[in-house]
């Protein structure tokens, strides 16, 4: 490295390496290859100055999250559950952002990020709590610091954690609940949630009643996503109607994930299952929807320790990616989006 620098550094007449750290000097020298392979190869025909710039990118943009991967470091520890910690969950309210747990120790938790601590603890779950969620909808309805919890104890509950109580129970599974969603649309009023009991429920936040039961699983449920907010269905957020046939619009889905070992996608205003995705050899722990250019695109990983891409128009498995040598319990679309020359890299 030392060698390279000097010698673009004595061309170039500007930088001096005491000035610079090993990060910037490193940009230098690419930024200098890549300018380079530009000059020798610009009277190359289209293809080739296409090929340098597909591997100019490339080289960038490895040294960019290489760059993010070298300096990024543990923030905190946050201490306080006796046992698993099975689900987490982060928001901002009132400028102050906070983050939620469910453990196997039967306790929901919120921490205070900024102040690094635990101010709440709620523990009237009497078995594991499986997923929390924080609710937006009583925030931005009510004004209320909220979070969701499904329990193995059957039930679904709702805490205040501003005031410390508990504001709703729902009870409708006949066995543990497994993950819970709310909806992007109506401003989060609906919840979805999944159960060993092989159903998945619609709820009504605000009028805290059932609507819907999907059933179709021949085995338990593990996991549940709802189709991504559609820009065409704004005008739908204040729509107060409990017709089950007026939530959202027209188009959203709900997937859902089950030990029976298949993915199925059902149609929310028809209630009926529309894609049925067979190919995991065993239980599927977590779904995701795609967005933007991905939104047909369903993500999952399974106890047969695969991740796989499905195709919603085609109902075919479009790639299986396996490396894993234990379960994949969680899947996530990653935020860091690679910008280069040939479209987005996700």
């Amino acid at each position: 490295l030392k060698k390279i620098f000097f010698i673009i550094s004595r061309k170039k007449k500007k930088w001096k390496e005491d000035t610079l750290s090993k990060e910037e000097k490193i940009q230098i020298i690419i930024h200098h290859w890549i300018r380079t392979l530009n000059i020798k190869l610009g009277w190359i025909k289209d293809f080739d100055k296409f090929i340098v710039n597909y591997v100019s990118s490339f080289i960038y943009n490895i040294f960019m999250f290489d760059t993010f991967r070298s300096s990024s470091k543990l923030i905190n520890t946050f201490i306080g559950h006796t046992s698993y910690v099975w689900s987490i969950d982060y928001s901002t309210f009132d400028d102050c952002q906070f983050i939620c747990s469910g453990s196997d120790d039967s306790t929901v938790c919120v921490w205070d990020i900024d102040n690094n601590k635990q101010i709440q603890s709620f523990n009237e779950h009497s078995d594991y709590v499986y997923c929390v969620k924080f609710s937006s909808y009583h925030y931005h309805n009510h004004h209320q610091n909220v979070i969701c919890s499904s329990s193995h104890d059957k039930t679904i509950r709702f805490w205040d954690f501003k005031h410390n109580k508990q504001l709703q129970i729902f009870n409708g599974h006949t066995i543990g609940v497994n993950g819970i969603e709310f909806s992007p649309f109506n401003g989060g009023r609906y919840l979805c949630s999944v159960s060993f009991d092989k159903t998945i429920c619609l709820w009504d936040v605000e009028t805290s009643k059932s609507l819907h039961v999907f059933n179709g699983h021949e085995n338990g449920v593990w996991c549940v996503d709802i189709s991504p907010l559609q820009s065409n269905n704004n005008n739908n957020d204040n729509n107060n109607n409990n017709n089950i046939g007026m939530i959202g619009g027209n188009g959203y889905t709900i997937c859902s994930g089950s030990d029976d070992k298949t993915i199925r996608i059902w149609d929310i205003e028809t209630t009926k299952q529309l894609n049925l995705f067979k190919g995991h050899d065993s239980d599927v722990n977590s779904v995701k929807y795609g967005s933007n250019e991905l939104i047909n695109i369903i993500l999952s990983g399974s106890h047969d320790k695969s991740i796989r891409l499905w195709d919603i128009r085609s109902g075919q498995q479009i790639q299986s990616f396996n490396g894993h040598t234990n379960y994949v319990l969680s899947v996530k679309y990653s935020p860091f989006i690679i910008k280069n020359n040939i479209g987005n890299s996700n």
